[in-house]
């Protein structure tokens, strides 16, 4: 994807994460990949408030091209990215009930309704590291795999083939973690049926 609709994109998905109260103030991150590397949101800064020349470029050997100063995180995304070809996408946030789970270090359940199935699949919980860290990075790649994940004590994690796709996943990852905490134990769909719509 060339860098100016890039830009655009990655503005536009971090205005409709804020209004949805998945990201808040200057938490979270969010990166696109580019023709040659990608965009990250900047640190520090609130999501609701960026303008497309605020995201900072980078290249695929991490290094900052141009100008602006990437959030902490963006060793994970580059790792994700170098890891998964199909992702052009990441959305890193701290929404309320997925964070509650993560706090509670309670692995969140996606055989509760179809959409959490087909959308997320198996969740995996991302042992805490610190923020930044080169060990959340090594964590993190052991999931790479996954669609979603959810980071302990920290916040969650998606990607997808394209920012709707990661952006959809997020909102359906904060549903599923908002239904697991209301409906408590209880009986999910059948092995079967998980294994029907998993063939979808």
């Amino acid at each position: 994807m060339n860098e100016t609709d890039a830009r655009k994109i990655l503005c536009d998905a971090c205005s409709k994460l804020y209004l949805k109260d998945l990201l808040v103030s200057a938490g979270g991150n969010v990166s696109i990949r580019t023709d040659d590397g990608f965009l990250i949101t900047p640190s520090g800064r609130n999501k609701g408030s960026l303008f497309p020349e605020d995201m900072v470029k980078m290249s695929m050997a991490g290094k900052v091209v141009g100008k602006g100063k990437p959030s902490i995180e963006y060793k994970f995304h580059l790792s994700l990215y170098n890891l998964r070809t199909d992702t052009n996408a990441i959305v890193h946030c701290h929404p309320i009930y997925c964070t509650a789970l993560a706090v509670k270090s309670e692995k969140l359940r996606t055989d509760l309704t179809p959409e959490g199935v087909i959308l997320l699949g198996d969740v995996p919980m991302v042992p805490y590291c610190t923020p930044g860290s080169d060990d959340l990075v090594r964590e993190i790649e052991r999931t790479y795999r996954s669609s979603a994940a959810i980071l302990e004590n920290h916040g969650a994690v998606t990607q997808g083939k394209t920012m709707e796709e990661a952006c959809n996943r997020m909102e359906e990852l904060e549903f599923q973690a908002h239904l697991n905490l209301v409906v408590g134990n209880v009986e999910g769909l059948s092995k079967e049926e998980v294994s029907r719509l998993r063939r979808m």
